[in-house]
């Protein structure tokens, strides 16, 4: 049970936190600020909560810590999809764009987003200074690398897209990403996030370590698990976001949109 607990804390909040920002997104431009407003509430609780947490070394510490490094991650999730922290550039890539110039104005397009994920981490990283429980930075280090990953591999081109993620505001940002069966970087990438993976899981199955150490590398081990998966439905013929049609079920158009008389 020391295990399962968090594993199958850790499967819920990956499926239903990915769902409910997806179904936010999809909502009328109306409802963003609220949306937006809501993510920040949440953010700084998860600030004040991962500080309180960091200086206690127990599985219920643990829990907290690795919930409140969540709440910090969506805000930057929320606010990318509503597309108020993207980038300069919000137009589509020239037909003609290749190599560098490519990523560089690719990288425009995700600028300030990027930069708010390495604020973000900052205060990660200074709300768990010096203290025993780790669980949060942790969690947010793989969320951070991973998802960087993740971005690569689109931009370098792999089957699944999953273009049905973006918004429709979003959608320039399908001429930035490139479909392929698969890019050079993507093994190099799965086999040493696997790599980890392996001796984290040992670490935390290793006998005569602790209950505090068991929960948070258990956290630790199921989340990298989850985000090399998520790798491997970018590369695999799955139907992987079939788990989320609940989440993208308020994508469908208003009936002013339909008719070409919704916002713009």
């Amino acid at each position: 049970m020391i295990y399962a607990a968090p594993l199958l804390f850790t499967l819920f909040l990956w499926w239903f936190s990915t769902g409910v920002i997806l179904y936010l997104d999809g909502k009328p431009p109306r409802t963003f600020k609220w949306t937006m407003l809501g993510a920040t509430v949440l953010a700084m609780l998860g600030f004040v909560g991962l500080h309180a947490s960091s200086a206690i070394e127990t599985p219920a510490a643990a829990y907290c810590a690795f919930a409140c490094a969540l709440l910090i991650w969506a805000w930057q999730e929320v606010a990318f999809l509503l597309g108020m922290v993207t980038g300069p550039r919000r137009i589509a890539c020239p037909p003609g764009a290749r190599g560098w110039h490519r990523a560089a104005l690719a990288f425009q397009t995700v600028a300030h987003h990027e930069l708010a994920l390495l604020v973000l981490g900052a205060g990660v990283i200074a709300a768990t200074w010096g203290q025993p429980n780790r669980t949060g930075l942790w969690t947010f280090a793989i969320l951070w690398v991973m998802r960087q990953s993740a971005k690569l591999n689109i931009f370098l081109g792999v089957r699944n897209l999953s273009e049905e993620f973006l918004p429709a505001h979003l959608g320039y940002l399908q001429s930035y990403f490139r479909r392929a069966r698969m890019n050079s970087l993507f093994p190099v990438v799965v086999a040493a996030s696997t790599w980890l993976a392996v001796l984290v899981w040992q670490a935390a199955l290793a006998s005569g370590i602790g209950a505090y150490e068991t929960t948070a590398l258990t956290f630790a081990a199921t989340l990298l698990s989850l985000a090399i998966l998520e790798h491997w439905f970018m590369v695999l013929p799955l139907p992987s976001t079939a788990i989320w049609n609940w989440g993208l079920r308020s994508r469908a158009p208003a009936a002013g949109e339909r008719l070409g008389t919704g916002p713009s």
